[in-house]
């Protein structure tokens, strides 16, 4: 059912456009409504209007859209029904409401100043409120197997049965799902047919002639898998209009290049063979054919595809495995590509085969889409092989992706491969089981698939699905039938194996309607006959009311100031009900004489009214059997406070099946204290003093401990020695032990320091010797320095003084001179 992203846009929009309208034409786009005009048979957007084509969703908004579609609905498939029972005011709208609500018809279920609304409700309520199981109408799912032959084996060949049950009948009732379980062995010998359909292009030209001889080679690999095949043959090349053959009167009569080569006229598909089992027939008719030629490398082999498949008649197909063989070494053209040759209609999937085999309509009809093939394939059970050259190889792969039950192989140049390539096709296709129902799916039907393979099993698929099946392997698939809706009438559902000419038919209808059998005309319990009488509700003739047809209104005297209080001018009955022959029926979460009691006011628990453990009476809970609590949330059950048959350890007490722990006291069970002193912790003190005299009661040691203290030297690895802290810090280590007549003893094995002290004291020790070391050795530097310094300039003042200089002039000096005149002086 997919339709992945190809890299042709057009094939996978065509695709999901086609396979998904049905779901998409509810939505409130204005374009999805101009899905409807997209018929079954894949026609596309060029039939719709330029202004309506606009409306259109682009491929990309389609697949966007699918994809949120898909989503929501595995979301929806996956999730719990979260819904629950509510009262309807006859046994018809109940059932059809929810699968869990049941009718109760008893005549006196309902009290006076209750509505009949009452009777609707869930089992298990009824019959606690008094209704009689026999009197209760809760219809389930059922099936009826109709038909049912036995799986064929491998020693039977008359007739053969892969699939069973054959016919069933399965009444649903909406919301509840049904399980069907079908079979399926895979028989030795099924018969096959096979229609050999290939390209006579000019590049087919040496492909031809080992097919001429392929007739023998290929019916004697088949045979040596099936005891009845028969084999037929077809040839197509392209449109015979521009561009894609060449028009011109030379060309037209021999189309290959060189000319001297002698080619058939060009062509677009034409049946040759009908299937036979006669293969000299075979190599005859195919002998004859002549190759032909077209002017571009892609083919027209979609319109071969399409007749081959509709002309059941002409080409002779039975109800077995039919493979259709797809040789070619180039492309296709596909939907879209006729309008280059002025053909723009699109195709009408009907077969158009003259007298002599050749499709007659070619330049009239486009070339079909791809989801349009898949269609029309998967509708006849036809399985596609897709043999083409290596070049080819990727592009057709990426078209078998959207081809249901096809397969695709690599042929050699000259096709000298093909025998074995349709054999490993085939054995590949045989061993894959589909398990798909008809397109055509009513709506308001649901159906998901789980699959069982032997070593391997699936669930919630779309379709059943099994790899590797063997020959006279049996796998099973439960198909999981659900009815949303009430149908219309008795639908149908088809399912069958992809490939394989069996069908399990399955018809549908829905339980909508109650079979109360008390239907009773005048009935005696309507007061005396004034109403019909239906699962336990009086229908009232005419002139009479109320719920026993008990009154006739025009007796009444303002009927409705009953309803009220007294001068209350509000509505009647409180508003919560209607006021019948002057006394209130209240509607179904109302009760009381004047329905002002809120049955649905209660205190909820958990998002539950009345914690789902009561019920709501007058806006209180009417707790169940074992429940208690303003909102019925509180269970009177202990086994959730018990543990080896002591109530919360004895240290609490038990509420709403939950330990509250008393003081110091923790955990689930409260077997764990917050303050309490260890064995070790309570005896340390006397261990300490008895056996050391230190400690916090070492003066009051003697009138304080009454254990047997001894002293021991031995080690002690066994985990039962106490190892606790002494008062000093240090280690004490000893032994608790108790004789039957409840007297202590100790066994001391020692006392050891507190290692972690001495390390601190050792280590603090040492950094300050450290310390006061360095300061020392400044100090001592410091002081020597100083002394040398001083000893220094002691001598340097000696010699200064005793130095004596010589004061003689020095003859090279001469004292600077500076001579000046004035230049305005005059000596006179």
């Amino acid at each position: 059912m997919g339709c992945p992203v190809n890299p042709l846009d057009d094939i996978a929009e065509d695709c999901c456009l086609r396979r998904m309208r049905n779901i998409l034409r509810d939505d409130s786009h204005p374009g999805w409504q101009f899905f409807d005009l997209l018929p079954s048979s894949g026609r596309y957007r060029s039939m719709i209007s330029p202004t309506n084509r606009a409306m259109l969703p682009t491929g990309w908004t389609v697949r966007l859209w699918l994809l949120f579609k898909l989503l929501a609905m595995v979301h929806a498939e996956k999730m719990p029904d979260t819904g629950s029972c509510q009262p309807h005011p006859s046994c018809h709208e109940c059932i059809r409401s929810h699968p869990s609500c049941a009718w109760c018809k008893q005549l006196d279920f309902v009290q006076a100043g209750e509505s009949d609304m009452e009777r609707c409700a869930p089992r298990v309520e009824l019959e606690r409120r008094g209704c009689l199981p026999s009197e209760i109408m809760d219809p389930h799912s059922e099936q009826r197997v109709l038909e049912d032959r036995p799986l064929s084996n491998s020693t039977q060949h008359q007739s053969f049965t892969q699939l069973a049950p054959q016919r069933i009948a399965l009444q649903l009732r909406p919301g509840e799902e049904q399980r069907v379980t079908v079979r399926f062995r895979r028989a030795e010998g099924y018969p096959v047919d096979l229609y050999y359909l290939m390209d006579l292009s000019y590049s087919m030209k040496d492909d031809l002639e080992n097919i001429k001889r392929l007739g023998s080679h290929l019916l004697a690999a088949l045979r040596d898998v099936t005891t009845s095949v028969k084999i037929g043959f077809g040839s197509f090349v392209d449109k015979t209009v521009l561009p894609y053959v060449d028009t011109a009167p030379s060309k037209w009569q021999n189309p290959c290049s060189p000319s001297d080569e002698s080619c058939q006229p060009a062509f677009s598909y034409q049946h040759v063979l009908k299937l036979t089992d006669n293969a000299s027939e075979f190599e005859s008719r195919v002998s004859q054919q002549r190759i032909s030629g077209n002017m571009d490398m892609a083919e027209g082999g979609f319109d071969a595809i399409m007749q081959a498949v509709i002309c059941k008649e002409q080409i002779g197909w039975r109800n077995v495995t039919k493979l259709l063989v797809f040789t070619s070494d180039g492309t296709f053209h596909m939907a879209g590509d006729g309008k280059l040759g002025g053909v723009y209609m699109p195709n009408d999937g009907r077969c158009h085969l003259d007298d002599r085999g050749l499709y007659t309509k070619s330049h009239l009809y486009d070339y079909p889409s791809v989801a349009h093939l898949a269609e029309v394939l998967s509708e006849s059970n036809i399985q596609a092989i897709f043999a083409v050259t290596g070049p080819r190889l990727s592009m057709y792969e990426e078209l078998s992706r959207l081809i249901p039950k096809s397969v695709v192989g690599e042929l050699r140049e000259d096709s000298s491969n093909v025998v074995q390539l349709i054999a490993d096709a085939y054995s590949s296709l045989s061993s894959t089981v589909n398990l798909v129902h008809s397109s055509d799916l009513a709506p308001g039907i649901a159906i998901a698939y789980d699959s069982h393979c032997g070593d391997s099993e699936t669930s919630g698929r779309t379709q059943g699905e099994c790899l590797g099946v063997r020959v006279n392997q049996q796998v099973e698939f439960s198909v999981r039938i659900k009815a949303t809706t009430c149908l219309p009438g008795p639908q149908k559902v088809v399912l069958r194996v992809l490939g394989v000419g069996e069908e399990v038919h399955i018809e549908v209808a829905t339980l909508c309607d109650c079979q109360c059998g008390d239907t009773q005309s005048n009935a005696p319990h309507c007061s005396g006959g004034r109403g019909n009488l239906t699962c336990g509700i009086c229908s009232c003739q005419e002139g009479h009311a109320g719920r026993l047809c008990e009154c006739k209104p025009e007796e009444l005297v303002d009927a409705e100031a009953t309803c009220r209080d007294a001068n209350d001018t509000g509505p009647v009955c409180s508003g919560k009900g209607q006021c019948v022959c002057g006394k209130c029926q209240c509607n179904a979460q109302a009760s009381g004489p004047l329905c002002k009691c809120d049955d649905a006011g209660c205190e909820r628990h958990n998002g539950q009214l009345c914690g789902g453990n009561g019920q709501c009476r007058c806006g209180n809970c009417e707790c169940h059997q074992n429940y208690t609590g303003s909102a019925c949330q509180c269970s009177l059950e202990t086994s959730g406070c018990t543990q080896e048959g002591v109530v919360c350890s004895d240290h609490g007490h038990c509420v709403c099946n939950r330990c509250h722990c008393d003081a110091g006291w923790f955990d689930s069970h409260c077997s764990r204290c917050a303050d309490c002193q260890t064995p070790c912790e309570e005896h340390r003190n006397c261990a300490e003093c008895r056996a050391f005299g230190t400690g916090l009661l070492q003066k009051t040691c003697s009138a304080s401990c009454n254990q047997t203290v001894n002293v021991v030297l031995a080690s002690a690895t066994d985990e039962r020695w106490c190892q606790t802290k002494a008062e000093d810090g240090s280690l004490l280590i000893y032994l608790i032990e108790r004789d039957k007549e409840g007297s202590i003893s100790l066994t001391v094995n020692g006392k050891e320091g507190n290692t972690t002290k001495k390390t601190f004291r050792l280590v603090l020790s040492s950094v300050l010797g450290l310390v006061f070391f360095g300061v020392f050795l400044i100090i001592v530097y410091r002081i020597v320095l100083e002394i040398y310094d001083r000893r220094e300039f002691k001598r340097f003042e000696k010699e200064r003084k005793h130095a004596k200089w010589n004061e003689v002039n020095n003859p090279l000096y001469r004292s600077a001179t500076t001579t000046v005149i004035n230049p305005k002086y005059n000596s006179d």
